[in-house]
């Protein structure tokens, strides 16, 4: 049945010694790799909730905000600060730019009406306006003028 084994009882206890040593090794593995995903799950159950509206900020001393994002907006930068819902809808409201990626302006049901209304037409340009004038640069160079 064990032909693979050796014939001899000091190469037995050996081979068992040596296979005891394994197992001590791969107990430790398996208590060590626990341990890990205990504090994996610890930490995850401890971490704070993301913000749900942020503010970035620009850079310099007074870092004055530059855009308002939704808090799982990934186009928002590292200079951030959380705030709540009612700073993101004053901020909007006084002018501050939305992020167009997550348009957090939509989704306060935030109006942007500082351009006024949009006029029903466009003013369509005359055909003056769309001839180009070639500049002084451009034009050949006069037979009279010299080089």
């Amino acid at each position: 049945m064990f032909d693979d084994l050796p014939p001899d009882l000091e190469r037995l206890h050996t081979l068992r010694v040596w296979h005891a040593m394994w197992l001590a090794r791969i107990d430790a593995k398996i208590a060590a790799v626990r341990q890990r995903q205990k504090e994996i799950e610890r930490g995850r159950a401890r971490r704070p909730p993301p913000p749900e509206w942020t503010v970035e900020l620009g850079m310099g001393a007074g870092r004055p905000p530059v855009q308002v994002h939704a808090g799982d907006c990934h186009a928002a930068g590292k200079r951030r600060r959380a705030v709540d819902q009612a700073e993101a809808r004053r901020l909007l409201a006084d002018g501050l730019r939305a992020c167009t990626h997550c348009r957090p302006d939509t989704r306060l049901n935030v109006i942007d009406l500082s351009d006024g209304p949009a006029p029903a037409t466009a003013p369509v340009p005359s055909e003056g306006h769309l001839r180009c004038i070639p500049l002084p640069h451009h034009r050949p160079p006069s037979p009279t003028r010299p080089r």
